[in-house]
């Protein structure tokens, strides 16, 4: 269901002048919860972002669409919020955005007995990514990576 409603509500988004970031839909009895993460098109900085206006802008039009459609068959709660800054990654174009930032990457399998990498992002392109590891470099392709965030990095200044 994640990729129809992404698929049903990306191009509007994208029509205010937002990018669908993610969309998370936990189904429950009596009530489901729909979330909407999105961030001004091509926003790199949180200073970019997006303001109340904006989400509630964003939250009116895609309930629209939403109800037009009826996908959702249940009651659902909607909601619209920027992604943070511990912003997740997704698409080939967000790693590309981003580089030269920290990344957590979880992968589906372990490797070398492990799922979970941090590291500066030091690559990233039709082959996947290259994060930088305690001064190793790590390359995932992009069919490995369960979840992809960014590292906040409060206070500090960039590598």
């Amino acid at each position: 269901m994640r990729a129809a409603l992404m698929e049903l509500l990306e191009r509007d988004v994208a029509a205010m002048g937002f990018e669908l970031i993610e969309l998370e839909y936990h189904p429950q009895h009596g009530g489901g919860l729909l979330r909407l993460y999105i961030d001004r098109a091509g926003a790199t900085d949180e200073a970019d972002g997006v303001s109340v206006d904006d989400c509630a802008a964003v939250s009116r039009r895609a309930g629209e669409i939403l109800d037009a459609a009826d996908v959702i068959r249940s009651g659902y709660t909607l909601e619209v919020s920027s992604p943070g800054s511990d912003r997740p990654l997704r698409t080939l174009a967000h790693y590309a955005r981003f580089l030269g930032r920290r990344v957590h990457v979880e992968t589906g399998l372990p490797r070398a007995g492990r799922r979970r990498w941090t590291g500066r992002l030091d690559a990233a392109g039709e082959a996947g990514i290259e994060l930088n590891v305690d001064g190793e470099t790590v390359k995932f392709g992009l069919g490995e990576i369960k979840t992809a965030r960014l590292v906040p990095e409060y206070g500090t200044h960039r590598e």
